[in-house]
Parts: C-alpha cells; structure tokens; sequence
C-alpha cells in the first residue's frame, strides 16, 4: 500500500497547472498532446502478438478494451467525431460519400475540391478550439478540412498525400517538437492509413495485415524512442487511437436490391449514399412509401438476419443518426456477412476486407492507448483505490489482465475531444459535445 501511495503521490506531481512551463532538463514545454490516428486498427489486432511496444506502452500508460466508432462505422465520420466530440448527425458528415438535398451537391471524400469546403463540416474541432485559447496546432494529414466555416485553420499544417513513409511523418512530428518554446505546437495530430488500406485489400487476417501491424508498431516505438531521448515522456500525453475495425468480405452473401426493388423501384433512385449500407434518394415525385414496405417485407422474410431498414423515424437511438437532413430517407443496414449490390454490380470493385457496419460489433470496434503524464496519475489513481486481493474485481470502468496490467472499459469515441480538452487544461474553452460532462475526472 505504501509503494501505491507512493506513486501516487509521484504521479500526482506529473499534472501540470495553468499555464505552468516544465523543463525537460534543457528546454521548457508547455501542456502538450500528440493525438496519432492509425486508421483501421481494430481493437482485438494489440492481441495477436504483433504489436509489443504498443503493448508496452500501454502497460506503463493505459489501454482500452475498445473504443467505439460513431455509426457509420467509416473513416470520415469517425474522425471528425474523434475530432469534435460529435455523432455524425451532429457534426454532418453521415458518410465517406453522401448527397445533400438542400445544397443539390454530393460529398466525396477523395475529392479535395470537393470534400475541403468548409460547409460540410459541423461542429468545432480541438484544433480551432485551441486557437481560440491562444494555442498553437499542428496537423499531419488528419482526414478533414484545412480550414472551418469560422476561418479557423490548424497553425501548422500538412495535406494529405497518399504513401507517405512512417519515417517521414515522424520526422515532421519531431520538427516540430523540436521548435522553440514560442512556435511549438500544443496539439499535434497526426494520421497514418496504411493498416486501413491493408486490410481492404487482403482481409483482416492476412499476412499483409499483420505486416503492416508490426511496421506501425514500430512507428509506435520510435515515436516513444524519440519523447524519451528528449526527456519529454512526463511531459508530452500521447493518444493513439483507431477510426473503426475491420471485417472478413471475401466471401460475402450477396443481396441483391434490384431483385427486391425490381427495374421500376431501381429507376426512381437519384443517388446512393455510403457503404456498404445504402442510404436510398429517391425523386421528388416518388412515392418512397411503396418502396420502403417493399424494403421492409424483404428484410422481415428473413427475420432481420441479412439487412435492416430504417427511416430517421426509425432508426436505432444508439446509432444517434437521424437527427440530420443529409441522412437519406430510407437507409439499408447489411449485417456483418452481407453486401448490398446489384445484378449489374455483382462483386465488383469488392475488397477482402471493409467496416461500415452496426458499431455493436466487435469487429468495428477501434483502439485506444494513452502514454504520459495523464495515463499515469489514471493507473496510480486506479492502483490506489483497488485492493490487491480484488484485482479481478477491479473498481467499476476496469478490467485487470494477469500481469497487473489495468485496462479501461470499452467506451465512444466521442469521449476524445474531452480528453485533449483536460489534458490542454482547455475546459473553459471546450464546446458543447455528444462526450459525457465529467468523463474524464474519475481518472485524475
């Protein structure tokens, strides 16, 4: 017990107040947080065996057994509601590719002309939140706009290119780390996506997969390498997260929505959003009443077991995606082992691997590792309040693995934006959130 008060007391001493500077032995830092999303990383992937130093690093900080992805469980969507604390209904971004009725424009994620325009995108994200308490940001190609509809931009930013090397992104990370202290970046983000792209094209369990696992692990490890050669560990909280899992679709059950729609139903759809559930527009003059009891009978003569449908009406609260005019008026949901399709379609352009279903499912869920000063007053607040004989019965939020190890409980993603808000010690600036008040306290 004494040893616990100990290092308490230890970790106590990390938590910076207000503005306080802190040395790292040559140079002063203030708050900061490096924030790193590896894209697809599903949260059972730190299982396998592949993945030591992140394993390593969430021994000494703090893991999750999941974070869980806004619905739809797509890459754009869940990195702005890891970005601005917002359900997708909230912050407007309902799909990697979606139409918007009242402006007549459809968005595409991989077109910047497109996709940039600030318009789209709801909400106030952490780096604009910064800016406005005075901070400095940087952001190395997080999926999003480079600029607000307030005019707000990132201080330091890096636009997406595709194939960049690891070595690359982290020697900008370190770049600017290494400014002095009246141009150094707060708030870092950064963004990696080749475990996404991996698993899309060979599937989940692939040998590519677990390939790339260990090369980010590697990026984990380096990055880490490099806060301990600069003495920053007590200094700098890095949180890693993940957008959203991964799912087998290399042999899919195909459903065929021309089959149950017939040429006439297919003919009076103007656009299609999202995948791999489809979000049905239908023309001015349809009546979609007729085609949604046609969707509905489809989808109960199988019990609900290959596809769901749902209006804004009635769509599942727990998705929080029907408060939103961009969301489609009827939406097809697949169940994990289905694709929408059809005839003319088929299977192809289909990838061996893809997310974008029902967040309830483990497959979806994404990571989250932290390592700094917040993680270890967490695990010393944790150590200090759960009695050694009751390890497996840890205090409510935990889990303990066999090695001592504590683990939070799974939790939304939403929660993210909280968390750097704390940590920033930025409360008082923070906007409004789908987060929880209060998330974060227990853990300080």
């Amino acid at each position: 017990m004494y040893a616990r008060s100990q290092a308490l007391a230890r970790a106590k001493a990390l938590h910076f107040e207000g503005d306080e500077l802190r040395s790292n032995g040559t140079h002063e830092y203030k708050r900061t947080v490096l924030l790193v999303s590896i894209d697809g990383l599903r949260a059972d992937y730190l299982d396998r065996g592949l993945t030591p130093h992140l394993l390593d690093i969430a021994k000494k900080g703090l893991r999750a057994k999941y974070m869980k992805p806004v619905f739809p469980t797509l890459t754009f969507p869940n990195h702005w509601a890891l970005m601005t604390g917002l359900y997708a209904e909230s912050h407007g971004i309902v799909a990697n590719n979606f139409w918007d009725a009242a402006t007549k424009t459809e968005f595409h994620y991989n077109r910047e002309a497109i996709c940039w325009k600030p318009h789209w995108w709801l909400g106030e994200p952490m780096w604009e939140t910064a800016g406005k308490a005075g901070r400095i940001s940087a952001n190395l190609m997080w999926p999003g706009p480079p600029v607000t509809t307030s005019g707000a931009k990132p201080t330091y930013f890096v636009p997406w290119r595709d194939h960049v090397p690891l070595q690359e992104k982290l020697d900008q990370l370190f770049s600017w780390i290494d400014l002095p202290l009246e141009k150094r970046p707060q708030l870092l983000l950064a963004y990696e996506p080749s475990l996404d792209q991996a698993g899309h094209a060979t599937g989940p369990f692939s040998a590519h997969v677990n390939a790339t696992l260990k090369q980010v692990d590697k990026f984990a490890k380096d990055l880490h390498t490099g806060l301990v050669d600069r003495n920053l560990t007590e200094i700098v909280d890095v949180v890693f997260v993940s957008d959203h899992g991964m799912t087998d679709t290399s042999h899919p059950e195909l459903v065929y929505m021309d089959d149950i729609l017939g040429a006439d139903g297919m003919a009076e759809i103007t656009h299609v959003d999202g995948w791999p559930s489809m979000g049905l527009h239908f023309k001015p003059t349809t009546n979609m009443t007729d085609y949604l009891n046609v969707l509905l009978k489809a989808s109960a003569a199988s019990s609900g077991e290959k596809f769901e449908v749902f209006t804004p009406d009635t769509m599942p609260e727990r998705y929080h995606f029907a408060k939103n005019p961009r969301i489609a008026p009827i939406y097809i949901v697949p169940k994990m082992g289905y694709v929408l399709t059809t005839r003319k379609d088929g299977d192809v352009g289909l990838t061996k691997g893809n997310h974008g279903y029902d967040n309830i499912y483990p497959s979806m869920h994404a990571m989250f590792v932290a390592h700094g000063p917040f993680s270890a007053i967490a695990k010393a607040v944790q150590a200090q309040n759960t009695d050694r004989r009751s390890l497996w019965n840890a205090n409510e939020g935990w889990h303990s693995t066999s090695d001592d190890t504590y683990v939070m409980n799974g939790f939304e993603n939403v929660q993210i934006y909280g968390l750097v808000m704390k940590l920033l010690g930025l409360e008082e600036y923070a906007a409004s959130t789908n987060g929880t008040a209060g998330f974060w306290d227990k853990y300080f």
